[in-house]
């Protein structure tokens, strides 16, 4: 039976001073970690070209040339000698993403040109771990991943790309992925020992 005199208020102002109480004299513990989760910003997609400025790019021919691709096949590829505990980090969706971009929608031509402004905006402002969403390509023609299978091909042509992966499902499973970027001061180093 209810207590009538009871007052949930006051009851919740006294649980709160006790607690204060408890707690006065502690401090938090620093952490070095990156957080396991955050809510993070919707994507906002980058513009589309009209279509009498961007015709479709992608004829048979092309999609023939690449390799055979699943929608719920899994990306994943890293460079030589980078260590078997960052890949799997960043597999697990435990580095922390900086930036992301939606290619969604985009034909393969400005698809490819805005990954490149995207890559360029990234090394000016030292970011190292992104999210491109590139969908699972249901709305394709072919009925394949179009975009995925380019992306794919494209971050292991580019050096400055160290590992990438499907993303999360949290982070869009296997219509994202995951992309480690190198160190533009390590990008630098390796030209230079090049000449």
């Amino acid at each position: 039976m209810a207590d009538p005199d009871h007052n949930p208020e006051e009851t919740a102002e006294d649980d709160f001073a006790l607690f204060r109480q408890e707690m006065q004299g502690a401090r938090p513990l620093d952490q070095d970690r990156v957080r396991p989760w955050k809510k993070r910003k919707p994507p906002i997609p980058m513009g589309h070209l009209p279509p009498e400025k961007d015709p479709a790019l992608v004829h048979e021919r092309d999609l023939r040339a690449l390799p055979a691709m699943e929608a719920g096949e899994e990306l994943g590829y890293r460079r030589p000698g980078l260590q078997d505990r960052v890949f799997q980090d960043l597999r697990r969706g435990r580095i922390e993403i900086e930036e992301e971009l939606d290619l969604h929608g985009l034909t393969v031509r400005y698809a490819r040109e805005v990954l490149g402004e995207f890559f360029d905006f990234c090394h000016r402002h030292r970011i190292r771990c992104v999210r491109i969403i590139h969908g699972k390509g249901a709305g394709s023609q072919s009925g394949q991943p179009v975009l995925k299978q380019f992306l794919k091909l494209w971050l292991e042509e580019r050096e400055d790309i160290l590992a990438f992966c499907s993303a999360t499902s949290r982070d869009g499973g296997t219509g994202a992925a995951y992309v480690l970027l190198r160190s533009p001061e390590r990008m630098q180093k390796k030209r230079q020992r090049r000449r």
